[in-house]
């Protein structure tokens, strides 16, 4: 599905009230118009985003001292960050997994617990920690932060500019027995003398009838990420990226990706995948509904039968996954709208000058990637999602041919055993490169000069989408390749 000079973009995420698309299409015209009236006011593009852009462009991890490698936490560090009035209960929770990174790192220097104060910016939190940007100075503040908390307290937007340089991961439970649960999944993982889990990927993606979201996101990321790209003019064929690293792997796509299927991928009779990758609709319940709090970014499975009416049977809830389920040493990535959290209010979708709507009564992260990482079976790593919505033109960008190269150098270095927040900084790499070109963009736009409709929205399509991968769980955690069960 090539870049057309007229298209809507489309999110993903259907209402659960209505069966209909959560935010309806947006035109491309319309919303270039939308940004260029906003130009003036940024339009969402933040001063760090052009600091992202800044880092990207001597790349290879500048920030790093040099000579430090980023995939060794040994050397580039671990730290937890807690709120300042964070329940020590949920501190004393943590305690074992702060003293298995020490004992792990061998370093007291490297390993470190960090404050949040109320209304901390990131330039503020730095400069207090005695470091800035363009400056990761591991002793003060390591590489692989654990964020701990609601992000009732510790705000989204501090964790989107945290992460612009830093490997973060978020962990937010309700229950201080729910923390404890997940250190202890990591550390017998790491500890045990052999794991359960499978040299296996798992790719799953819905595709509805007369559905331009999951139409893209199943035949222009899951199918080519499962089954790889042939050869096009100069550029070579990709093979898949499951089979480049040695990887067995499972496809459900289309008809096959229901949702016992599903189900069937978290309870296996025998050893259980390293990694899932999901590609779906998120569920998404209006502002307040009784539901929403427990089902938002549920995955929407090929059950449904299109557009109208929707049943509980038709998505996967926190609530679905049953005591005997097996994810203990899984990692899963979620494509889907609201699938790791969800922002009290709309950041992409208002008009300029106005106030941005309600999503929610608060902020907070989605229960399905919280109820694997603290199974009472024994946890998953971490799960990989989507804070707000995913946008489904982020995979096509401005080209006539995918454009997932992020999605497969991060599941690649899943697959080499490198940490889950490394993987996670390709995406922070892309919102860098869209930051700094969707700047550009509207500084024309506001200059009055050319700008082509298309090739403005989907940039801001790219940038939005790519800004709201995060990880949660510990940004260090990473496969044991080495004692993975042969697939």
């Amino acid at each position: 599905m090539p870049l057309e000079t007229s298209i809507r973009l489309v999110a993903n995420g259907i209402n659960a009230v209505t069966g209909q698309y959560d935010l309806a299409p947006i035109e491309a015209r319309e919303l270039a118009a939308r940004l260029r009236k906003g130009a003036v006011a940024d339009a969402g593009v933040k001063r760090h985003d052009t600091d992202r852009g800044l880092r990207l462009k001597t790349r290879a991890f500048p920030a790093l001292p040099l000579g430090t490698h980023p995939e060794n936490i040994a050397e580039a560090g671990w730290g937890i960050v807690f709120h300042r009035d964070e329940d020590s209960r949920v501190k004393a929770a943590l305690a074992p997994l702060i003293a298995h990174r020490r004992k792990q790192i061998g370093n007291d220097s490297l390993v470190h617990e960090l404050t949040y104060y109320p209304n901390d910016t990131i330039e503020k939190w730095l400069t207090a920690n005695n470091t800035a940007w363009g400056d990761i100075q591991p002793t003060r503040v390591p590489y692989y932060l654990l964020v701990v908390g609601t992000p009732e307290r510790i705000p989204f937007s501090f964790i989107h500019a945290l992460d612009a340089e830093y490997c973060v991961g978020l962990l937010g439970f309700d229950d201080a027995d729910d923390y404890a649960q997940y250190a202890k999944s990591v550390i017998d993982y790491e500890t045990q003398a052999d794991v359960p889990n499978r040299r296996e990927a798992v790719f799953f993606g819905t595709r509805h009838p007369f559905d331009d979201a999951t139409t893209l996101s199943a035949d222009w990321l899951v199918t080519p990420l499962a089954d790889g790209l042939p050869a096009m003019g100069l550029t070579p064929a990709r093979p898949p990226v499951a089979q480049q690293w040695k990887f067995g792997q499972r496809k459900f796509v289309a008809e096959n990706a229901t949702r016992q299927a599903l189900l069937d991928v978290l309870t296996p009779q025998s050893n259980p995948p390293s990694i899932l990758f999901s590609a779906s609709h998120g569920m998404v319940w209006p502002n307040g509904d009784a539901h929403q709090l427990n089902a938002q970014g549920a995955l929407l499975c090929q059950d449904w039968s299109g557009f109208g009416s929707i049943a509980p049977a038709h998505y996967l809830t926190a609530a679905d996954v049953p005591d005997g389920a097996r994810v203990h040493g899984l990692i899963a990535f979620f494509f889907a709208c609201f699938g790791a959290g969800t922002p009290d209010r709309d950041r992409f979708s208002h008009e300029p000058d106005t106030e941005p709507p309600a999503l929610a009564p608060r902020p907070f992260f989605a229960k399905l990637p919280q109820r694997l990482l603290a199974h009472p079976g024994g946890g998953a790593l971490a799960c990989i999602g989507h804070i707000e919505r995913a946008w489904g033109y982020s995979i096509v960008g401005q080209s006539s041919e995918p454009q997932i190269g992020p999605f497969q150098r991060a599941l690649g270095r899943l697959m080499l055993g490198q940490p889950v927040g490394l993987a996670v900084q390709e995406f922070n790499d892309k919102c860098a490169a869209a930051s700094v070109a969707l700047t550009s963009l509207l500084e024309q736009a506001y200059a009055r000069r050319p700008v082509d409709d298309a090739q403005l929205s989907v940039t801001w399509a790219e940038r939005n989408d790519a800004e709201g991968y995060v990880a949660l769980g510990d940004p260090a955690v990473k496969l044991r390749i080495d004692k993975l069960v042969a697939a």
